[in-house]
């Protein structure tokens, strides 16, 4: 791997950045400076050191955002701005990409990561990794909702497109709050899969409309409410670990 990759995924500063070190002769591999950033080298057997400090590789990085509404989960777009984009340069440069999706009007708990292992044990469909939203409803939610969801609702295909129709797998709904006044309900709903616009097209499909959505946990992994929309931080390893685990 090139030493100015390693470095700059190990928090060394941009590619830029890391240039001017090795031009400042303050890197070495086994004793030796290094100078040209192109020169390769192996993180798990070479000792690599800034200065007197030695540079500790990690190969994957695993990070959690509160994405913001108007954000796309994509790792490019020539319209709008992506997850990728909020990101910082360091970070940018470990080639992460978002775990699954939210849609652009949705919020709250997005994983990144650049372990393809770890993003497949997520989505994969025999994982059956829960993933648990909040939204505000326009309609009231009755518990003729919340049977139909544990049965399994029909997603309508769009035939110009030669889609058929969508039997989900049971999802679990609950009931906050509904407001008669307003005609409105706050709720929360479980589901198992990851279809194309699925929370809202289930609610379509009882009638109701989706106003506000938001993603607030996967797996056993809650939101981290502290983080401002936006924002995002590494997972520790029990984090990680809450992704994959069931009841």
């Amino acid at each position: 791997m090139r030493i100015d990759k390693i470095l700059a995924n190990s928090g060394y500063g941009s590619r830029k950045d890391v240039k001017k070190l090795l031009r400042a002769k303050a890197v070495t591999v086994n004793g030796a400076i290094i100078r040209d950033a192109a020169a390769h080298v192996d993180p798990e057997k070479d000792f690599i050191f800034v200065g007197d400090d030695q540079v500790r590789y990690q190969e994957f990085i695993y990070l959690v955002m509160n994405k913001p509404a108007g954000v796309i989960s994509a790792t490019e777009d020539r319209v709008h701005e992506t997850v990728l984009d909020l990101l910082s340069e360091a970070d940018f440069s470990r080639e992460p990409f978002p775990v699954g999706r939210l849609d652009i009007d949705t919020e709250g708990l997005l994983i990144l990561t650049n372990d393809g292992k770890f993003a497949h044990e997520v989505l994969a469909p025999k994982k059956h990794v829960d993933k648990t939203y909040y939204a505000q409803i326009a309609g009231l939610v009755t518990p003729a909702d919340i049977a139909a969801f544990a049965k399994g609702v029909i997603l309508k295909g769009n035939a110009t497109k030669g889609e058929e129709d969508y039997e989900t797998k049971p999802a679990v709904l609950k009931i906050l709050t509904t407001d008669t006044e307003t005609g409105t309900s706050e709720i929360e709903v479980t589901i198992t899969e990851g279809k194309f616009h699925q929370v809202k097209r289930m609610f379509e499909s009882v009638g109701k409309t989706v106003l506000y959505l938001k993603r607030i946990q996967m797996g056993k992994l809650v939101l981290d409410e502290t983080l401002p929309l936006g924002a995002y931080r590494e997972l520790t390893e029990a984090e990680l670990a809450l992704v994959l685990t069931r009841d």
